[in-house]
């Protein structure tokens, strides 16, 4: 059986499996029905670890294994392993979840947080910078950052941008405005964003900025973190952003951009409750 290896990396991808384990499961589905040695032979996989392929196909809910001799394995329709895989990914969230959860109150976080509190201490404020590829790993750092936000939080985004960032973000805002912390968004506002616009100015003062654009965050003055691409042009996967700390140069952007606040067209918020 030949497979591209294109479609294998596809599949790999998709499936979070190992080259292995998607030459055993292709050539498992080209037969229906086969023993181990019969699917080494097919994937061009070493004997010695096609049983431990198999195994772990069958855990993760691609295969069965019949019963009798010599042992076989039964292909099952690829829509059954997609439903078999959603479950058990959910399952898996769920217990992992619970164990981070339990983590909250456990001595090994106090222990964690005690080592990186002697570290930072030794460490300069412009070391504490990086670069951050991938959208979702950006609006994660983002939400740590508004989540320890103390008084202001800054941001500046485009068209798209502000409908990503109600999702990602809504809920770290509104904790932050129930401690007191002043929020602003801008971003330039149409008619496929401004339902969201006036959604986010429930938590944050929104203002229209049409004509300005940018993408970058400021945090308590201090923080501050740009995104160096155009979204629109961009896959998620590849975009990038920098983050530092960095008072000084965030304080200087804070009153340069506040010239063009001032400019901006206020967004009222939503009547909806």
């Amino acid at each position: 059986m030949i497979v591209k290896e294109e479609f294998l990396g596809r599949l790999r991808k998709i499936f979070d499996l190992n080259l292995y384990e998607v030459k055993v499961w292709t050539a498992l589905l080209s037969r229906g029905v086969s023993t181990a040695g019969e699917l080494s032979n097919i994937s061009d996989v070493p004997r010695s670890r096609t049983y431990d392929i198999l195994e772990s196909l069958e855990k993760k809910g691609f295969i069965v294994m019949k019963l009798g001799k010599p042992i076989k394995f039964v292909a099952l329709k690829p829509e059954e392993v997609i439903e078999r895989v959603k479950r058990n990914l959910l399952v898996d969230a769920k217990e992992k979840t619970k164990r981070l959860e339990e983590l909250k109150s456990d001595d090994v976080l106090k222990e964690l947080g005690g080592i990186f509190n002697q570290g930072i201490k030794f460490v300069e404020p412009s070391d504490l910078s990086g670069s951050i590829r991938g959208r979702t790993n950006m609006y994660n750092h983002l939400d740590m950052l508004i989540n320890g936000s103390e008084k202001t939080i800054t941001i500046v985004t485009t068209a798209d941008g502000i409908n990503r960032k109600l999702e990602a973000l809504m809920p770290a805002m509104e904790k932050a405005k129930k401690r007191g912390v002043k929020v602003r968004v801008a971003a330039p506002i149409n008619s496929d964003n401004e339902k969201i616009a006036r959604e986010m100015a429930k938590v944050a003062e929104v203002r229209s900025s049409n004509g300005f654009n940018a993408r970058f965050s400021i945090i308590d003055s201090e923080q501050l973190m740009f995104m160096l691409l155009d979204d629109s042009t961009i896959h998620p996967s590849y975009d990038v952003s920098v983050w530092i700390s960095t008072p000084f140069f965030a304080k200087a952007l804070e009153q340069m951009f506040e010239l063009a606040w001032n400019t901006f067209k206020i967004v009222k918020p939503s009547n909806k409750k």
